[in-house]
């Protein structure tokens, strides 16, 4: 242990704060004085610690396919699911569902209904659902809705709301900034799908957040010994599992669909459930490395929550979890300018995802596209394509 002798600094220093510079241990003080070097300040960038770069070297993500080839690709996966579940820090839930159908209308070739069910032990939810005209059973999409700072919607982002004018309005201008116009759930309604959207805890029903408040839900849960992300988690594979018992659904072909925190929670969904046959995620895939960079929205808190599991990176990448889900069909879009996610941090990802799905000899099953001109939205042209790739893999095998 190395000592430094004691040294009264004048009176006059200590109180204008007129101290030695702290990165600079040669620069010389009053009588000679020589200030010991520290860290100082040790937090810049809008909440990055100095020694963030340090702290992106030693992630290795040691559990990752590629440096674990050796076990076979289904122990990796059994094991990288089994890493991912407990760091949830949300335990597995069995509980019936105790699904009970509230409403039922009749609607341009396809049914809207809305069901009561049990997501958890601890909340009971009141979701939409539209089923297809006809004698079934039929292909099926867990809708994931977006954050966007916005709660007074959830699932209403998705299917259009026919039981309140003050959400329909609100979702009505929601869908015409990211959407084209367009409700996804309605339109898959339209082309043969039953599809099932339910709130997160803080969305629609489920509201009381608001974005300041983030913070204090996500630090309050975690002394409750639960998380934000893990919490969404648990309650998406709820969810496809629900799904899955009724009778109108095919529970070989349900897919899950989602943009943006709603795309993040698609592929998630995809990586925890073996109900999901195959996943559409527009405008959420990153390496996290490339992810935490300055500016970058992640590093202002509060909605990033809901996207990060505590300790995981020191196992898997982002691309690491979600690539639990091959061989299954996937298909990633991005916009070429979506402010959220660097270009590199996208090659990145998309990169890692592809070699998975490569080394399993499944390269057709995995598409990946960056909008070249469109940023953080989904749109027409996007669903489009989207739309005819489910129907291949859903309605034509």
């Amino acid at each position: 242990m190395k000592r430094r002798a004691f040294v009264t600094l004048p009176t006059l220093a200590l109180a204008s704060g007129q101290l030695p510079a702290p990165d600079s241990a040669a620069a010389p003080g009053p009588a000679g004085f020589a200030a010991p070097a520290f860290e100082g300040p040790a937090v810049v960038d809008g909440g990055l610690p100095v020694f963030a770069e340090q702290l992106k070297a030693g992630l290795d993500f040691p559990l990752a396919w590629s440096r674990n080839r050796r076990l076979g690709f289904r122990t990796w996966q059994r094991r990288a699911r089994a890493k991912v579940e407990e760091l949830l820090w949300q335990p597995e839930d069995s509980s019936p569902f105790d699904v009970e159908i509230v409403d039922e209308q009749a609607h341009d070739g396809y049914r809207r209904r809305l069901v009561l069910f049990d997501v958890t032990r601890h909340s009971r939810v009141r979701a939409s659902m539209l089923i297809p005209d006809g004698p079934g059973p039929f292909p099926a999409a867990l809708l994931l809705h977006d954050h966007g700072a916005k709660f007074d919607i959830g699932k209403e982002k998705l299917i259009e709301p026919w039981y309140d004018d003050t959400r329909r309005a609100s979702a009505q201008a929601w869908a015409q900034r990211y959407f084209s116009g367009r409700f996804i759930g309605d339109e898959l309604a339209r082309r043969g799908y039953a599809v099932l959207a339910v709130d997160a805890l803080g969305w629609g029903d489920r509201g009381g957040l608001t974005y300041e408040g983030q913070q204090a839900l996500a630090s309050n849960l975690f002394n409750l010994g639960s998380s934000p992300s893990g919490l969404m988690a648990r309650e998406d594979v709820r969810a496809a599992a629900m799904l899955a018992t009724l009778p109108e659904i095919d529970r070989r072909r349900i897919a899950a669909v989602g943009f943006s925190l709603g795309g993040y929670r698609a592929w998630q969904v995809a990586a925890l459930s073996d109900h999901i046959a195959a996943t559409v995620s527009a405008c959420w895939m990153t390496g996290l490395k490339e992810m935490m960079v300055p500016g970058n929205n992640t590093l202002r808190g509060q909605s990033a929550f809901f996207m990060l599991h505590p300790g995981l990176p020191r196992y898997l990448d982002i691309p690491d979890v979600a690539s639990i889900a091959a061989p299954r069909p996937m298909m990633l879009l991005d916009g070429e300018t979506d402010p959220l996610f660097t270009a590199a941090g996208v090659e990145v990802a998309y990169a890692k995802m592809r070699a998975v799905w490569a080394s399993q000899r499944a390269r057709h099953r995995l598409s990946t596209k960056v909008w070249p001109g469109l940023g953080h939205v989904f749109v027409r042209e996007m669903q489009d394509e989207a739309f005819a790739w489910l129907d291949h893999w859903l309605k034509r095998g």
